[in-house]
């Protein structure tokens, strides 16, 4: 990372036994040239560490040094995915590549940082170790490169394990020959007694792949057989993390794991029940018991098995009657007060959503033991959690069965709880919403259904209510029962107290949360907007201040601060400029870019707009003319004809941000005035300028009076004696103190010439008589601007996001996508920069952007205690950056000055513009040691 000192930790002490090991295993990386004495200020300790065949591999303890690394983000493939592409699949050979990492050089500046300490001296790698955080990724990367021909065709590739397949030994004669021929070619080598060829069936990444599927790989088991009943919370959930590995073999995994998952709970004491025990025998028995899953088809059709109960919901997704994975899922607190119906459709969704990668797209089967679902589509009434169910459903395109209980053996095997039973036979369908509604459970049969009573109580509500109990407010509603005063309350035969129906929620930050954070946050209620949310909640539940907790929850939401755009006037008064004294005292510039090129190879316009008179300039030039012909241009077509200005309004375009402008306005004793990043509003006076240039030069090509280059000196003459509202006459009369004549002053008689001190005194007045125009019309500006935005302060050490915006902002300098976040950050504020800028400490990703930023392109971060603030993945656009930094040092020389040798350095600034300066090499290389390591 940058600005990270050298780590340096101590040698790890050894055995006698280990150390022979050790300086062996040196001496063998030296001869091989993999490492090298090192005096680098890192270090890191290194041991030995026991391989399967017995034999130590040295390891190299880079933990600290992972900790200031920069993680490379490219992205591991999915195991499931890999072995989905092996679909039939009956020939198999595997690859294990002999010290792989080893084949990757460092980069030299780099080396450095692999240094490791031990007893017999510090070393260095110049080669990719092992241990070190980013090196998977790029050898995951390496590999992808030199297999993109075969991959996912036969071919699949995790780090430095390499599986080739194919149908027959034939085509395995050709694959297993193009596959070694590409390790040759790029000088990779397999360990012999790791590698495995022409097998039937293969251990492959903790599975076994043969032709018949995939299976559980038995010496993986082993460990989960060998593991004693856990005796801590973090032994429960490694045996748990472990064993979930195989979760897709195993029916009914959530329901079986359950006793366990009940211990990771937060101020849950660890207590080892008997439950707990028979959990944990049961889950060793399915790993050894676990079926045979078939690798799925695409081109056939899938079958989907789903049922639920009060513990859970269980799945499977089946193909030719063969069971392709299982997946279960328990209950959430609010979803077990869910009626029947809905849990059961609850199931479906489930299934859908954790196979969506090989439903969506694909026609399908989806099988239920409740058969009302069978209507589901035909129903006219649906609760809002339905309604959002059933547009997610729509995305699929399936078929929605019946399957009786007893039949539908795959997927109901969660164990549903006890209820009491009194049998009534009736028809199924004229009662069944009358029923639901009356909290009753329904069996549905071939002809009939069975309907019962729960004697099931939600624990949601019956926390609600013991927390009802001691809430002072709503106590005092319930001894106003009765009265008018509490005419709309009334207590339910449960015990909870509602209002016109809706529960009474008490004043409980955990259960106004939990209410929250499902009516915004839940898969299936994506965060909705403050009037959405509160107008779905409160059909269901009532308290008072309801409607302003939500704006504040919806307001405090870290997704929503960082995606939504916001539906407001933009912050930040209008702040102007001052008025210039004198004629061309303060100019302001632009460029007009990527116009057609013209006979002289021109494509662009550097627009100068004198800021008293409005008086303007049109230079036609090439968009990679380098900086030194830009000078040369501005003084013979400004300086030479109106002096030298005293400041210069300009926007943060990598030419007036280049340390040669920069230079030579100090020269000339002009004051550089940029815009804050992102914002041209501040230099609007030549946006204007060039908008009405554009229209003039696209109404002279649809005269067709030529070209645009050799039109632009006729262009530059109209727009400087067309009338100019915020002066209240022409630009050329303001600057002049009289009118130019044209050919439409043919008619006009000779007028008296003022001379000497009559001239003097009307261009005096009529410098006046323009500033109080431009005042007028700023005041007039400034007031209709206002109106259209609010004002908007932060104080230092507040936090802000950052706007993004696809054509505009800080999206013009980062790779945005289409749904990239609308806002970055949050970044602290370090300090105010005029009354509307504020410098924001910017990530390292951003540290080649300007830092100050105009109120507008900033919101106000709102903290909550629950936000778990990430870095932000950004990537810049190499060719948008905004301040110019060296590219590189092309030569040097020394001069004698007054008998003293000064070392000077000729430093590239740009490479398309090929701008070049002569700099002291002292200040260079204080400022940008880099450039002469």
């Amino acid at each position: 990372m940058p600005g990270a000192r050298p780590v340096s930790v101590a040698a790890y002490r050894m055995a006698p036994a280990e150390l022979a090991e050790l300086k062996k295993q040196i001496e063998e990386l030296l001869e091989k040239k993999f490492i090298r004495p090192s005096v680098s200020p890192w270090g890191a300790p290194v041991l030995l560490v026991k391989k399967k065949d017995g034999s130590s591999r040295l390891c190299v303890d880079y933990r600290q040094l992972n900790k200031v690394t920069i993680k490379n983000k490219y992205p591991l493939p999915r195991i499931d995915d890999l072995l989905d592409q092996l679909k039939g699949a009956g020939v198999f050979s595997k690859i294990d590549l002999r010290s792989g990492y080893h084949q990757i050089l460092v980069k030299p500046d780099d080396v450095q940082k692999t240094a490791f300490r031990s007893r017999y001296g510090h070393y260095e790698y110049v080669v990719m170790p092992f241990g070190v955080t980013n090196a998977p990724a790029i050898f995951m990367d390496y590999i992808n490169r030199i297999f993109r021909s075969c991959l996912d065709k036969f071919v699949v590739v995790f780090i430095d394990d390499i599986l080739i397949y194919s149908k027959n030994r034939e085509e395995h004669v050709e694959h297993l020959r193009i596959a070694l021929e590409i390790l040759r070619e790029h000088q990779l080598y397999g360990k012999l007694s790791k590698c495995e060829f022409w097998l039937s069936d293969v251990q492959f990444l903790g599975h076994v792949i043969s032709g018949q599927g995939i299976s559980v790989d038995p010496t993986k088991i082993e460990a989960v057989l060998k593991w004693e009943h856990p005796t801590s919370v973090t032994e429960v959930r490694s045996f748990v993390g472990l064993a979930g590995y195989y979760r897709r073999f195993v029916k009914d995994f959530s329901k079986i794991v359950g006793p366990l998952t009940q211990l990771t709970r937060k101020d849950q004491p660890f207590v080892w029940t008997d439950q707990c025990e028979a959990s944990f025998k049961d889950m060793k028995q399915r790993l050894t018991t676990a079926p045979v899953l078939i690798i799925p088809d695409t081109d056939k059709a899938f079958e989907v098995y789903c049922d639920a109960s009060y513990q859970g919901l269980g799945c499977v997704l089946m193909q030719n009657r063969r069971p392709v994975a299982y997946a279960s899922q328990q209950l959430k607190i609010h979803e077990r007060n869910y009626p029947t119906h809905d849990i059961e459709l609850a199931a479906v969704v489930f299934a859908l959503k954790t196979w969506r990668h090989y439903l969506y797209g694909a026609k399908f089967q989806v099988f239920s033991d409740h058969k009302s679902l069978k209507y589901l589509f035909d129903q006219k009434e649906l609760n809002m959690r339905q309604r959002r169910w059933m547009e997610y459903l729509k995305d699929y395109d399936f078929e929605l069965l019946y399957h009786p209980g007893k039949a539908n053996v795959v997927a109901d095997a969660l164990s549903r709880k006890r209820v009491q039973m009194s049998a009534l036979m009736i028809k199924e369908l004229e009662l069944i919403e009358k029923l639901r509604d009356m909290n009753l459970s329904v069996r549905l049969g071939q002809d009939h259904m069975w309907c019962s009573h729960l004697i099931i109580t939600s624990s949601f509500l019956e926390q609600v209510k013991s927390e009802q109990e001691i809430d002072f407010e709503l106590q005092r509603i319930v001894g106003l029962l009765g009265t008018d005063q509490a005419k709309d309350f009334a207590l339910c035969q449960n015990g909870i107290l509602r209002f016109r129906g809706r529960v009474c929620v008490p004043a409980t930050t955990e259960l106004r949360r939990l209410i929250f954070e499902e009516g915004h946050k839940s898969s299936l209620s994506i965060h909705p907007g403050m009037t959405k949310m509160y107008k779905d909640l409160k059909e269901s539940f009532w308290w008072s201040g309801m409607k302003k907790d939500v704006a504040e929850f919806v307001a405090s939401c870290l997704v929503c601060q960082k995606a939504k755009i916001e539906h407001q006037r933009p912050g930040g008064m209008l702040q102007q400029l001052d008025i210039p004294h004198s004629k061309w005292d303060s100019i302001s510039m632009d460029f007009v870019t990527h116009l057609p090129r013209s006979s002289r190879g021109h494509d662009s316009i550097w627009v100068i707009v004198d800021r008293l008179t409005k008086s303007a300039h049109f230079l036609s030039i090439n968009q990679k003319m380098s900086m030194e012909k830009l000078a040369e241009l501005y003084i013979r077509e400004i300086v030479r004809l109106h002096g030298v200005p005293e400041s210069i309004v300009s926007d943060r375009d990598p030419r007036f941000t280049s340390g040669f402008w920069q230079k030579l306005q100090d020269a000339l004793g002009s004051r550089l005035r940029m815009s804050s990043a992102y914002h041209p509003q501040t230099d609007g006076q030549t946006e204007r300028t060039i908008q009405s240039l554009e229209d003039l030069l696209r109404a002279c090509v649809l005269d067709h009076l030529g070209g645009w280059s050799e039109i632009l000196p006729l262009v530059e003459f109209t727009y400087n004696n067309s009338y100019h509202s915020s002066i209240g006459m022409a630009p050329y009369e303001a600057l002049y103190g009289q009118r130019c004549r044209t050919p439409l002053c043919w008619f006009q008689d000779g007028e008296a010439i003022s001379v000497g001190p009559e001239l003097l005194q009307q261009t005096t007045e009529k410098v006046k008589l323009i500033q109080e125009r431009m005042r007028t019309t700023r005041s007039r500006q400034k007031s209709y601007a206002d109106r259209r935005r609010r004002p908007l302060e932060f104080n230092e050490g507040d936090h802000v996001f950052l706007r993004v915006t696809p054509i505009a902002g800080v999206g013009r300098a980062i790779k945005a996508k289409k749904l990239s976040p609308k806002f970055l950050g949050p970044y602290e504020i370090l300090r105010r920069i005029g009354p509307v800028a504020y410098e924001i400490a910017l990530p390292p990703q951003l540290a080649n952007l300007h830092n100050v930023f105009h109120v507008s392109q900033l919101r106000k971060y709102i903290p909550d205690p629950t936000h778990v603030l990430e870095v932000d993945d950004i990537q810049v656009r190499e060719d948008l950056t905004i301040e110019a930094g060296p590219v590189r040092v092309l030569e040097a020389q020394t001069k004698n000055l007054r008998g003293k040798e000064i070392r000077t350095v000729k430093v590239l600034w740009n490479e398309k513009t090929r701008e070049m300066t002569w700099e002291l090499e002292e200040i260079m290389k204080n400022e940008y040691p880099h450039l002469f390591a």
